[in-house]
């Protein structure tokens, strides 16, 4: 592969301290967590210009039971277009937009807003969901009603028309176009769903069988293959609990520190990134804001922090 020939356009952060979609309150807290462990400084010193455009505002958590299988619904949808507009106008504006959460649900706008952008530059799009969970759900098979274990299913075309309808084309993305990586927990219901619309998923007993580095490959040819506009959506719990800690919904078994760092420097090679979740990351969990710093940590290999010069591939 041949890394990028301009590793230094413009990045657009993008806080949204929303958690109104999630199980546990705190990940409102997420953005400046990730303030205050640098990521602002770390980019600007590898990939060139940083501009941090603030937070969004939205709703507060309303703390409210779910109406017909969903929790919290106009809220969300609230926080979605919020996000949707504002990483839609850094792509517009030739920014790459690095969406700081707040729960996974928000993952909804920034993929409406990339895929509205991508079908106007006639431009592929293919979106890699690291994540220890599928977010396969919809109203039916959630156990929760929670709207942060839905997003991949919501820009499959599953779900209320409220979300669904966030893009300028419904599905937003179909779910052959997203690859995930590092899942290992699925509700029962959920299962079904997902074998039903054959989402690409990578779980974590195929990364213990073939290891990370063949599993990223065959993730990464397709959006190679294309030169696609490639969508990162990093949950912050598809690390290790060991490793991170400071989130909701923490699920042990998961790739080590140094295997989602290779993800990360897999993804930077491939020259494609162009849009970017960091989400889920809880400091109400975390000890010391170490979650944050490790998130930062591959953040940096996501945008071409390496050990050592290597030759192109």
């Amino acid at each position: 592969m041949t890394p990028p020939a301009d590793d230094h356009r413009s990045i657009a952060l993008i806080g949204a301290p929303g958690d109104v979609a999630a199980a546990h309150r705190g990940a409102s807290m997420g953005p400046e967590a990730l303030r205050v462990a640098g990521m602002t400084e770390a980019l600007a010193e590898i990939a060139g210009e940083v501009v941090d455009w603030g937070n969004l505002t939205g709703p507060s958590h309303p703390g409210h039971a779910p109406v017909d299988g969903l929790r919290h619904l106009p809220e969300t949808a609230t926080w979605c277009r919020g996000v949707r507009d504002t990483v839609g106008e850094a792509l517009a504006t030739g920014r790459i937009p690095v969406l700081m959460g707040g729960d996974h649900a928000l993952s909804m706008g920034s993929l409406a807003a990339a895929s509205a952008h991508c079908r106007a530059a006639g431009k592929p799009l293919r979106v890699l969901w690291l994540d220890a969970h599928a977010d396969f759900n919809t109203p039916e098979t959630s156990v929760s009603g929670n709207l942060h274990g839905m997003p991949v299913a919501v820009a499959a075309g599953l779900g209320p028309p409220e979300l669904t309808g966030l893009s300028d084309a419904t599905p937003m993305v179909p779910a052959a176009r997203f690859h995930q990586i590092g899942v290992r927990a699925i509700d029962r219901l959920e299962k079904r769903t997902v074998a039903a619309h054959g989402l690409p998923v990578a779980d974590m007993r195929e990364i213990d069988e073939r290891s990370i580095r063949p599993v990223m490959e065959e993730a990464l040819a397709h959006a190679t293959a294309e030169g696609a506009h490639l969508h990162v959506s990093f949950d912050v719990d598809m690390l290790d609990s060991s490793v991170a800690p400071g989130v909701g919904t923490r699920v042990k078994g998961g790739p080590t520190y140094r295997e989602a760092q290779l993800c990360m420097e897999m993804i930077h090679d491939t020259g494609l990134l162009a849009s970017l979740d960091v989400v889920e990351l809880n400091p109400a969990f975390d000890v010391h804001n170490a979650t944050a710093e490790t998130a930062v940590e591959m953040v940096k290999s996501l945008f071409g922090e390496r050990i050592l010069s290597r030759r192109p591939q």
